[in-house]
């Protein structure tokens, strides 16, 4: 029989595209489908053809809906998938949210691109359509958190809760001929929304998410997101404005959450907060939907967690053109987290040029957004093909993120058992090889950081100890 073999087609030495290829003598098994965004060199990965055929991949099973988990399969399907995407009822609520708002700004990014003149390209075409989408979401499978699920050819998948967001999983799968692990991104230990994680099943190969692998997450004491709070006082005492870049999956929840606690302790001022992310609203329906109800903390089932008074959602694009032009103390809350496309692009235009506003990060920065050239301290931003100045003051306060810290990271490999064989760190920058080092001192792993397109074949580590 030949042996099951494993390469690393995304999320390596990297925090996006995640794809991971899983083969075996009868099945070829895609495990997420991620969008890679960032640093020019890797958005064009995406307009790559695939490491193979896509009509020769039988299924995927994804980890969560986060675009850079999920966001490719619409192009997989236009370039010939048809088989089943296996994932958790949360999971697919979400992904329908993200791959249709996806596609939209993929169809207006190359719309506007032709219209304005400013892409090399004399006509620019989408990466995929909402048609694409479409097809992708119909192809949706559901499976439960730990349930065996029996592929052909004598795999079997089970999917364990990860915590990261809503339906996120860790995946085992077992093959006649070894055994793999997939962390997906897992959650913190103390997610404000979402009940904690759980632990998989081990296996004799463990790719583990390495994000947040050289560093801890801030503890806090008395007043939790102080730094957000000050920045909110003293950007609406001098009569300006507050973005907050936001990730409208999980973010958005547990910013208004974190936001009505300051309210409600008199730590802001009583400010309008508008939600101008269509994809945000609609995920946060889908945290406070009763289907979803049982993956939330006990104390937040049944209510409404977020209890702001002064919120609007701004839904049609008529609205937020009016609210862009708008120059009234505000907090606005826009996707996307790092400033890539969406309609924070447009407010971000309106509001850098002044020093009366604030923009304020609230999670991880991948090298190449414009998120993190402005974390960085740059003094202009190319958007729409013209440099706007930076005047605004820049913020980060990462104690957002749900993204397990390297101690957090730690623990979840340590409470594996039996002990893996060896360990793939993937989905991380400086990360990978920080928490590489940490598993090989602390765990007595052998472990590795793959680079793209690496294969090994399952179960032996990639190099010999």
């Amino acid at each position: 029989m030949v042996g099951t073999t494993l390469t690393f087609l995304g999320g390596a030495l990297s925090v996006t595209g995640s794809k991971f290829l899983l083969e075996t003598d009868q099945q070829r098994i895609l495990i997420d489908c991620g969008l890679f965004q960032g640093e020019k060199k890797l958005r064009l990965l995406n307009w790559e053809p695939l490491h193979v055929d896509p009509a020769s991949i039988d299924c995927v099973l994804l980890t969560h809906a986060h675009l850079d988990h999920c966001g490719y399969l619409p192009r997989l399907v236009r370039d010939g998938f048809a088989g089943p995407i296996w994932a958790t009822d949360g999971t697919i609520a979400l992904a329908e949210i993200v791959l249709r708002d996806s596609a939209h700004i993929q169809e207006s990014d190359a719309r506007d691109a032709a219209q304005g003149g400013y892409s090399r390209h004399d006509s620019p075409q989408p990466l995929y359509t909402t048609a694409d989408a479409e097809t992708a979401i119909s192809l949706l499978k559901f499976i439960d958190f730990d349930t065996d699920l029996e592929l052909p050819g004598g795999v079997i998948a089970r999917f364990t809760r990860a915590a990261h967001i809503l339906g996120s999983a860790s995946i085992h799968v077992t093959t006649p001929t070894g055994d793999v692990l997939f962390s997906g991104d897992l959650g913190r230990r103390d997610h404000p929304v979402l009940r904690p994680r759980e632990t998989p099943p081990s296996a004799s190969v463990v790719l583990i998410e390495s994000t947040y692998g050289d560093r801890e997450h801030r503890e806090w004491e008395d007043c939790p997101h102080e730094e957000l709070a000050d920045a909110i006082r003293r950007t609406i005492s001098r009569g300006g404005r507050v973005l907050i870049p936001s990730f409208a999956v999980d973010r958005t929840e547990i910013l208004l959450k974190t936001l009505a606690e300051m309210k409600e302790e008199d730590r802001i001022p009583d400010v309008p907060i508008f939600v101008d992310s269509p994809m945000g609203v609609q995920a946060l329906r889908v945290y406070q939907s009763e289907e979803q109800r049982d993956e939330l903390l006990t104390d937040l089932q049944g209510r409404d967690f977020t209890h702001l008074g002064d919120v609007h959602e701004v839904l049609t694009l008529d609205e937020s053109v009016k609210l862009q032009s708008s120059t009234e103390p505000a907090i606005i809350i826009s996707s996307s987290g790092m400033a890539t496309a969406g309609r924070v692009v447009h407010h971000l235009e309106r509001i850098l040029p002044s020093g009366l506003n604030t923009i304020v990060f609230t999670g991880y920065q991948a090298k190449g957004t414009r998120g993190h050239s402005l974390i960085t301290g740059a003094k202009h931003i190319k958007m729409f093909g013209s440099q706007v100045p930076v005047r605004a003051e820049v913020l980060l306060d990462d104690g957002f993120s749900v993204h397990a810290d390297g101690s957090d990271l730690i623990d979840w490999l340590a409470d594996l058992s039996p002990k893996p064989q060896s360990v793939y760190c993937v989905h991380g920058e400086a990360g990978a090889e920080v928490l590489a080092e940490r598993i090989r001192t602390e765990l007595n792993i052998d472990t590795y950081v793959p680079a793209l397109g690496t294969t090994i074949e399952l179960p032996h580590p990639l190099f010999s100890s």
